[in-house]
């Protein structure tokens, strides 16, 4: 028996299909056939949609909670066509009209980015390569995506100020921040892989950048390292939702899982961003946290935490465009200030799908709730034993004291929590007499020893 080759799916077919389930689910209660749900048109749209554009049925699960259904066909046609090549001018080299007439006598076709910004460039075409041309090799262009600008400019940065770009690699943030301050105070520029770093160093040389230090460490472990910064810019690693049309791979190889394994590293880095500011700076106090995702769990969520965790707000980002943030997402609430963080899609600023939230820090003392966890832990580990699991709330909470009075005074409430824990069970527990029940019995025994030599 020969077994002939599946056939391919007939993508013309799906589309139609899509575009007239979409067109049942706009106007459901006139349009939809007899007998019918809306579960079971959401259902076959959504297997359409992973056929027709290749994403995993997890993924497309997760932006059809995002977006609507119309927009959520526009964000997904957005992905299959590659953002625009945008350059940003170095101010510390040459100004953006002088590499601009020297781009054009070279044939590159080119426009200003916009009227958000004052040093970008988007390049239509080019009879050149533009990462090679003699204008690049000299510094006065770097290759960066329009999204990733908005998070410098977010940030603000003044001249003289100490400044930390957590997570630097390859160094376009770092050096845009460079020639707003005009090469004055003082970054460091921190990445904890050491490979990433090299092209850092090199793009930092190749821009002029001179008042760089580049170092590779781990950014959970930042404050230990050095702190008291003006402001950190923490473009925190993710799952690369926002950059689907640079890296198809996202479309099929991301699961619950890889999710929130980010969300858990960038709650880490967060905390590490914010305890590394200086609360008291004159001109800072700043973060900036952004991502090149779109999931809740990485954005809204993270900032959340971030909100009931440290001594910090929300601040206007600065930006006049973008969408607001979330403030409520399925059966979430956050907290009414994420209004001032922004979003951007390929679909409707045609960059790169990105996050934006500002933060400022108003004390530099952690939250009493930090600092009780690990007295809460070992009051955990403390209940665990036998002995205090039947302890009554009150007697629970005399645990959570100082560390030190704990180490001075453990040994005597433990005693104090057994004769309460024992006298409490002495209906429950006849047969095992607790050492109070025990001291008047030894004197009776004494008397019955003297009354049966008088009594003989």
């Amino acid at each position: 028996m020969v077994f002939l080759p599946a056939e391919p799916p007939d993508l013309h077919v799906i589309h139609q299909r899509i575009k007239g389930n979409m067109e049942v689910l706009q106007d459901f209660v006139v349009k939809r056939e007899e007998g019918r749900t809306r579960q079971e048109y959401l259902a076959l749209l959504r297997r359409d949609m992973a056929a027709y554009y290749s994403y995993s049925d997890f993924l497309l699960m997760k932006l059809m909670d995002i977006f609507p259904l119309p927009e959520l066909i526009n964000f997904l046609e957005a992905n299959e066509v590659p953002r625009p090549v945008t350059i940003r001018t170095n101010t510390l080299k040459t100004r953006r009209r002088d590499l601009a007439q020297a781009l054009i006598n070279r044939g590159v076709n080119l426009d200003p980015l916009g009227k958000w910004s004052k040093t970008g460039l988007v390049i239509y075409d080019s009879s050149v390569p533009i990462g090679a041309t003699p204008e690049y090799l000299a510094g006065h262009y770097m290759l960066q995506g329009a999204s990733s600008l908005l998070p410098v400019m977010a940030l603000a940065p003044q001249e003289n100020e100490r400044i930390l770009d957590m997570c630097c690699a390859p160094g376009g943030k770092t050096s845009y921040i460079a020639q707003l301050m005009k090469n004055t105070g003082m970054i460091l520029a921190n990445d904890s892989n050491a490979e990433r770093l090299r092209s850092v160093v090199g793009n930092l040389h190749r821009l002029g950048v001179t008042n760089t230090v580049v170092s590779n460490c781990d950014g959970r472990q930042f404050p230990k390292v050095l702190g008291g910064f003006d402001r950190v810019l923490l473009d925190a690693p993710c799952s690369g939702t926002g950059v689907i049309s640079k890296d198809p791979a996202v479309k099929t190889n991301k699961d619950e899982k890889d999710i929130l394994r980010c969300a858990h590293l960038q709650k880490e880095l967060i905390l590490s961003a914010i305890d590394s500011v200086n609360a008291a700076s004159e001109t800072g106090g700043y973060i900036v946290y952004c991502t090149c995702s779109i999931m809740v769990e990485e954005n809204e969520w993270v900032v959340d935490y971030a909100l009931k965790k440290r001594n910090v707000r929300l601040v206007a980002t600065g930006l006049d465009f973008g969408k607001e943030g979330f403030t409520r997402f399925k059966d979430r609430r956050f907290h009414p200030s994420l209004k001032s963080t922004r979003r951007f899609y390929p679909h409707t600023h045609n960059m790169d799908g990105f996050f934006i939230a500002k933060f400022k820090k108003f004390s530099n003392a952690i939250p009493q709730a930090q600092k009780d966890e690990e007295p809460a832990a070992e009051a955990a580990t403390l209940s665990a034993v036998p002995e205090t699991v039947m302890e009554p709330p009150p007697k629970k909470k005399k645990l959570e004291g100082s560390k030190a009075d704990k180490e001075q005074k453990l040994p005597q409430p433990t005693l104090k929590k057994k004769h309460s824990l024992q006298a409490q069970r002495r209906p429950l527990k006849a047969g095992r007499p607790s050492p109070k029940m025990m001291r008047p019995k030894a004197p009776t025994r004494k008397k019955k020893h003297r009354v049966k030599p008088n009594g003989q």
